[in-house]
């Protein structure tokens, strides 16, 4: 009986380990067996491992905005088909009325079983490089519904019972374009495979009785420890707001995402009813999309430490009504979802900052993203790319430490990696001419915002489409605590004729000449703290690195140098700091 079973505590942490390193291997698979650079460069995935019931056991979260996505889509699967789950059985899901988060994102799902027990369930969800719809490579910024977006793949089979069902493989691919996206997804059945032999390893060294009860020790403790730091938070009532700028479709459109956090002894409620209506365009969340970015944020201010599963998640309620625009209603468009993570975050972070003053940061900088999809004019062939590079820059300061120079996606919160240099100009048919941190780009503050960067691409091959989208062009980022918020973001094309363009924050722009100048300014982060009292040294060594100029150091921290040397003017600096 499971009852019977002596928890040993050593054990608890023998299987916390044990699940992270199964989901750490899924996802090194991944890395090493897909052919998007979306998937094999910038690792836009998560790989994770859940129960029987679609409880969480752990998640390698390359991408963190898609990392409590697997969780509500798995529990739709086992609600779905109910005891027609078999061994063998592989599911496909990307359905955004479904509990998906976004329509590119692509889960497969397969269950384990041992001693013909259904014991959990390994998934992989990653963007894919296509999904059908109208625009190739998916966004589509005139999107007003979903149909305009994405092939939709509510949860279906494509395997039974170890079978491939070649009927429903072959209507899906049907309707996307590119021929590397069927063979990423068996990359991640591939990695699923290899999930469900090790999980059925573990189970049958410790036995499942053993693995039972020692999992829900997990979850109790893993909850026990989130309690704990909910607890340090003073019980009140806190607000905070962020604004979304034009919807794709009226210019000049802003929208309001109000957070309501109430904070009660060891239970945390994130309340968004406030929240503007869905607009009708594509700049509209889901309820996973939402719930996601709102777990991630708080996961920064919490202890790092906290393993992640189930308990993590049980002190935490959502509420996110239907309607909203974190909460689109069917049939909305909603591609951009996953992109009002930002926003979400900045109403966290300003709604709790008087509260947890040592654990909020600055604004991050705010995404502009160019996705190029045409022609490569080498093979002829069909390419897609999301520009990692540039599309978003630095992370806010935050107490005691500068932000994090081009940190990529807030919803990436570092795990986003830039693509290779020589990756990107072999699967692009563009030259980079320049990617570089941006002087300057760092809001002022006792502790610096993380820098920004340039980026100067020379596009290559007729005809290509380029799809912008962000706001970040708009509103500067802010700083916290007297410190200053950075630049605004821009994109601008060069023509070969000279004629110079700058895209709108959610455009379209078809038949590209080669030979075009694409350049992108993404800022940086917002400082933390007064400026003045930055420390001197820390000044001297930015403009030593040529990440602050002289002129800035000057008028922005008092810090004054003498001619052309790095010595400091010690009159003048006291005299510019009032000290």
């Amino acid at each position: 009986m499971m009852s019977e079973i002596k928890i040993d505590s050593i054990l608890v942490s023998i299987f916390e380990r044990a699940f992270r390193s199964i989901t750490d291997e899924m996802s090194i698979s991944l890395t090493k067996t897909t052919r998007s650079p979306i998937l094999c460069e910038a690792k836009d995935f998560v790989t994770g491992l859940y129960d029987a019931e679609g409880n969480m056991l752990e998640q390698t979260e390359n991408l963190p905005i898609l990392s409590f996505s697997l969780g509500p889509v798995c529990r739709v699967i086992i609600k779905q088909y109910g005891e027609n789950i078999f061994p063998g059985d592989v599911i496909i899901h990307n359905d955004v009325f479904s509990m998906g988060n976004q329509n590119n994102d692509v889960a497969i799902f397969k269950p384990i079983f041992f001693e013909e027990k259904l014991v959990g369930w390994s998934a992989a969800k990653g963007h894919q490089a296509d999904i059908g719809g109208a625009v190739q490579g998916g966004y589509n910024p005139n999107a007003t519904e979903v149909w305009q977006e994405a092939l939709r793949i509510p949860a279906v089979k494509i395997y039974e019972k170890g079978v491939l069902r070649q009927d429903v493989w072959n209507l899906i691919f049907a309707n996307i374009r590119l021929t590397m996206v069927p063979e990423d997804i068996k990359a991640q059945i591939g990695a699923c495979s290899l999930g469900e032999r090790r999980l059925i390893a573990l189970v049958k060294k410790y036995g499942f009785p053993c693995f039972e009860a020692h999992k829900n020790e997990l979850f109790r403790s893993t909850e026990k420890m989130m309690r704990a730091e909910i607890s340090s938070v003073p019980n009140g009532t806190y607000y905070g707001s962020s604004k979304v700028y034009y919807d794709g479709k009226h210019i000049g459109s802003e929208f309001e995402i109000k957070a309501k956090i109430i904070v009660e002894d060891e239970d945390v409620t994130f309340d968004f009813s406030e929240t503007s209506p869905q607009t009708n365009g594509f700049v509209n969340g889901t309820y996973t999309s939402s719930c996601s970015a709102i777990t991630l944020t708080f996961l920064q201010m919490v202890n790092p430490e906290i393993p992640h599963n189930e308990g993590m998640i049980k002190p935490l309620t959502y509420i996110v009504p239907e309607g909203s625009i974190l909460n689109a209603s069917y049939p909305k468009a909603t591609t951009f979802g996953n992109h009002l993570c930002p926003q979400i975050a900045d109403s966290i972070f300003k709604a709790l900052g008087p509260a947890m003053p040592g654990r909020v940061t600055a604004g991050w900088n705010h995404l502009l993203c160019a996705l190029f999809t045409g022609k490569h004019s080498r093979n002829e062939e069909k390419y897609v790319d999301i520009c990692f590079m540039g599309l978003k820059g630095g992370s806010g300061a935050l107490e005691g430490d500068d932000g994090y120079d081009h940190i990529g996606m807030i919803d990436a919160s570092g795990g986003l990696l830039d693509q290779d240099y020589e990756m990107y100009e072999q699967q692009t048919p563009h030259l980079i001419l320049k990617h570089e941190y941006l002087c300057d780009s760092g809001g002022v503050g006792r502790w610096r915002g993380g820098l920004g960067v340039e980026t100067i691409i020379q596009m290559g091959g007729d005809n290509a489409t380029m799809v912008v989208f962000g706001d970040g062009d708009v509103e500067p980022n802010y700083g916290l605590f007297g410190g200053k918020g950075s630049l605004l973001n821009s994109i601008t094309l060069t023509y070969p004729d000279g004629k110079v363009h700058t895209p709108m924050s959610k455009d379209l722009i078809e038949g590209i000449p080669s030979n075009t100048i694409f350049k992108q300014i993404a800022s940086g982060g917002g400082g933390f703290g007064e400026p003045e009292e930055r420390d001197v040294a820390s000044v001297v060594a930015d403009v030593q690195n040529e990440v602050v100029t002289k002129e800035q150091a000057r008028q922005e921290y008092g810090v004054v140098f003498k001619n052309e040397s790095f010595e400091i003017d010690k009159i003048a600096t006291e005299k510019f700091r009032d000290l």
